[in-house]
């Protein structure tokens, strides 16, 4: 039914949440299926999970007087995430701050989790979830690019800066637009599947040394593509809000 072999948190969803699961297949026009739950369904409701969690555990400890170790790391990747939105989109940055470090953690977290014995990073079982990332920032930079500039100079900025230039431009532009989702898609997905196979591989070949490298590189190349993501997502942001006279 399922590509990959049932992890142990998919069988407990599929054991006991099987009809909750048949309940949201219909609502999409999926089939009624005996194990509905994949691996990268729940994997993915566990990381949110983890984020709802560390975050419920962070707030009350917040101080300005005796910040405690967490608090320090959140500090440091919000002055990241506003640093790169003010070198990217500018001094307007800060307004899509929530965002960018959304996308940025929960891509993160799915990428890391694969690390941890008997779990699996959801964005490198299915292409679906670097998709659904990627259709979620498609959506944003649109929306707040038509809040930023209204809607006609917003559509105004794909017949480009001469209207003789519109009828060849458009089209280019549309296709452009549509290919960021399959383009965001595409390079988190390979390089998290490709990863992924080459430490499972070493694995199981080597001792435990070795493969430990491949580990180490495998959480470079988590944090990187999440960057990565981001970044890109912080240039679409941009250019949708981008004031041009």
């Amino acid at each position: 039914m399922h590509e990959t072999e049932e992890i142990a948190i998919t069988r407990l969803f599929n054991d006991y949440l099987s009809s909750l699961g048949n309940t949201l297949n219909g609502l999409v026009g999926l089939p009624h299926q005996a194990r509905p739950w994949a691996n990268f369904v729940t994997m993915q409701i566990l990381v949110a999970a983890i984020i709802i969690v560390l975050f419920a555990i962070l707030r009350p400890r917040l101080s300005v007087d005796r910040p405690g170790k967490l608090q320090h790391i959140f500090e440091v990747l919000y002055k990241f995430f506003h640093d790169e939105a003010e070198d990217q989109v500018g001094h307007h940055g800060h307004k899509y701050l929530t965002f960018f470090g959304t996308i940025f953690i929960f891509i993160l977290f799915s990428n890391l989790i694969g690390i941890v014995p008997g779990f699996e990073a959801p964005t490198m079982a299915s292409p679906s979830v670097p998709c659904g990332c990627a259709l979620a920032v498609f959506l944003y930079y649109h929306l707040v690019g038509i809040q930023a500039n209204g809607l006609f100079k917003y559509l105004a900025h794909f017949a480009g800066p001469m209207p003789l230039l519109a009828p060849l431009m458009i089209p280019i532009e549309i296709v452009s637009h549509l290919a960021r989702p399959l383009s965001l898609t595409i390079r988190l997905w390979a390089n998290m599947f490709a990863g992924e196979q080459v430490t499972m591989v070493f694995l199981r070949l080597t001792l435990l040394a070795v493969p430990a490298l491949f580990m180490g590189l495998h959480v470079f190349v988590s944090f990187l593509q999440a960057y990565i993501f981001m970044l890109l997502t912080m240039m679409y942001v941009a250019g949708a809000t981008a004031h041009e006279h």
